[in-house]
């Protein structure tokens, strides 16, 4: 088995599991889509609300297709013994988790790519200033959300528990970016602070503004902690009792 082979089985792994995709795909897409259709139809400034849902929403969508759904995935298949079974084959640790990442970032790419060309076409919600920007801190968003939530399966204790254990995550990220509503503003100022550090709000922030500068270093500190912590940390076996 190759890195290809690797990365086709986990993109084809991930379609198939019916019971993944209504929490990894079903779920955040009805809301990256949805509650924007929402908001240009009952407020009345509806299109700056409908652009601010989307925006904020799309930290829920990287949290959970790419953070959750890898984090519970790869702590499933630990417990299963299926990293520990490919880990006796030609294939380097590596290259095992790479492939892991790559499907699940491409898989959250389409996605964000996909919601956005809906709530253009459903609720006008303006194309981003910078397409390319865009599309970059989508795709860097998703990697660095997906490595850390490969790191993340190491405070996992078992499959049983990952997605429980994934929910803070996603509620602050959606706090955050605005996805939850004006919650933030009711919080002390230093909780913004705060929740500006988080990776999904700067790439939330670069693909709607075309930023550069200030969340590619967010981002860049984040990825590098994650794959700190995915060398330190990762198990490839359940802990024996």
């Amino acid at each position: 088995m190759s890195l290809a082979a690797t990365y086709r089985l986990g993109l084809h792994l991930f379609w198939r599991d019916r019971a993944m995709l209504a929490g990894s795909v079903v779920t955040p897409v009805a809301i990256a889509v949805g509650i924007p259709l929402l908001m240009r139809n009952v407020r009345a400034d509806g299109i700056a609300a409908a652009t601010d849902s989307f925006y904020g929403s799309t930290a829920l969508l990287l949290s959970i297709t790419a953070f959750m759904n890898l984090a519970v995935v790869l702590t499933g298949r630990r417990d299963q013994l299926v990293l520990k079974r490919l880990r006796s084959t030609r294939l380097t640790d590596a290259q095992i988790l790479v492939g892991e990442i790559a499907s699940t970032v491409t898989a959250t790419l389409g996605l964000l790519l996909a919601c956005l060309l809906a709530v253009h076409a459903a609720a006008d919600v303006p194309l981003p200033p910078d397409p390319v920007a865009f599309a970059g801190f989508a795709f860097l968003g998703a990697l660095t959300m997906a490595v850390l939530g490969a790191a993340w399966t190491a405070a996992i204790p078992r499959a049983e528990l990952a997605a429980a254990m994934t929910v803070p995550v996603f509620l602050l990220c959606g706090v955050g970016a605005g996805a939850m509503g004006p919650i933030a503003a009711l919080l002390p100022s230093w909780a913004g602070v705060l929740f500006d550090l988080l990776p999904t709000t700067a790439a939330a922030r670069a693909m709607r503004t075309g930023e550069v500068a200030g969340p590619l270093v967010n981002l860049a500190l984040w990825l590098a902690a994650g794959l700190g912590a995915l060398r330190l940390w990762f198990r490839w076996e359940p802990r024996r009792s």
